[in-house]
């Protein structure tokens, strides 16, 4: 049969039947997309809606707030007083921080061009962890009685353990000397030129000071430390004792009296020994008065000595019971190179 013959009879082709089911599939799937589309729309309108609605309520709910605000601030002039104060106040604070904001990017800029990385080197400093369980224990009390940070203290008493140990002398000794003498003021310097920690007469001891670069490395505490222990030491040994060689060191070797300089610095001693100890000493243990030097009648100085330096006065430390420190000595002697 031909197809003519076919599409008389109403007989359809399996080619055409399958066209048909097709176009019907396309049909229902668009059918379904729209309805889709349309339930996406409808759930985006529901949405906007009610955020337009929450908005109006909100937008209600502050005026009316403000309203009441405003009605209640203008029956409490204080109250509004005080506010309109601390809205100017935050104001005020905001345009200052600005500014500063402002300085300090250009304060930034100057240290940026002034930046020096290895000024850590010069610092005199020590982490006191690095400190056994003896010299953290000095440390900080010393820290603590003469007011400066446990930082340098902490390097100094490392140095004072070192030196100590070079010159078979007690550290404790090295330190109490330093409280003594300078208070721990590395910068420190007597009227007759006594120098540094341990004040040491730099014009007299000049030549200790040229291994370490030249006399101006008198303000370098460790090297200050380090030439003040070889002079004590070599005081001790000249004078035979300690209490003799502490005379010697302050310069009162040619005197009858030192004016109390060896019992302050062997009180100190007892202290920072009793702390090392583990015993607990108060910070603002008094320190022994010091009397006048008397000048009447010096003795012959021993050959080898001439002028040191060490303040006798200890400027950072407690004063001994709250009582004015004694008079200065004119002069001092001391083991000279």
């Amino acid at each position: 049969m031909t197809a003519f013959d076919r599409a008389w009879s109403g007989e359809s082709s399996p080619a055409s039947v399958a066209s048909a089911t097709g176009l019907a599939d396309l049909r229902s799937a668009g059918q379904g997309g729209a309805a889709v589309g349309h339930r996406v729309q409808l759930f985006l309108a529901d949405v906007l809606s009610g955020v337009r609605l929450v908005s109006h309520n909100t937008l209600a709910m502050v005026g009316l707030l403000a309203i009441v605000g405003v009605v209640f601030l203008a029956e409490k002039p204080e109250w509004r007083l005080d506010l309109e104060t601390h809205a100017l106040t935050w104001l005020t604070e905001r345009v200052n921080g600005r500014q500063v904001a402002s300085a300090d990017e250009a304060d930034d800029d100057v240290l940026l061009a002034l930046a020096e990385p290895e000024a850590i080197t010069r610092a005199t400093a020590a982490d006191p962890a690095e400190l056994n369980r003896q010299q953290s224990l000095v440390a900080f009390w010393i820290s603590r009685r003469y007011n400066v940070a446990p930082e340098p203290i902490s390097r100094l008493v490392q140095e004072a353990w070192a030196a100590g140990k070079a010159a078979n002398l007690d550290p404790n000794l090295v330190l109490a000397v330093m409280a003594v003498e300078s208070g721990f003021n590395p910068f420190a310097q007597s009227h007759v030129g006594a120098q540094g920690l341990m004040q040491v007469m730099t014009r007299i001891h000049q030549d200790k000071y040229q291994i370490f670069g030249g006399q101006h490395a008198a303000f370098d505490p460790v090297t200050n430390l380090r030439v003040g222990v070889q002079v004590l030491k070599d005081c001790i040994r000249k004078a035979g004792s300690l209490e003799n060689g502490l005379r010697f060191y302050v310069g009162a070797a040619n005197l009858a009296d030192d004016g109390g300089y060896a019992t302050k610095v062997m009180a100190e001693l007892s202290n920072l020994r009793q702390v090392a100890s583990g015993r607990k000493v108060a910070v603002t243990a008094p320190l022994p008065q010091a009397s006048l030097v008397q000048t009447a009648a010096p003795a012959a100085a021993p050959s080898g000595v001439a002028d040191h330096a060490a303040p006798e006065a200890m400027p950072n430390a407690p004063a001994a019971g709250g009582s004015a420190p004694a008079p200065r000595r004119p002069e001092q002697l001391a083991l000279a190179p």
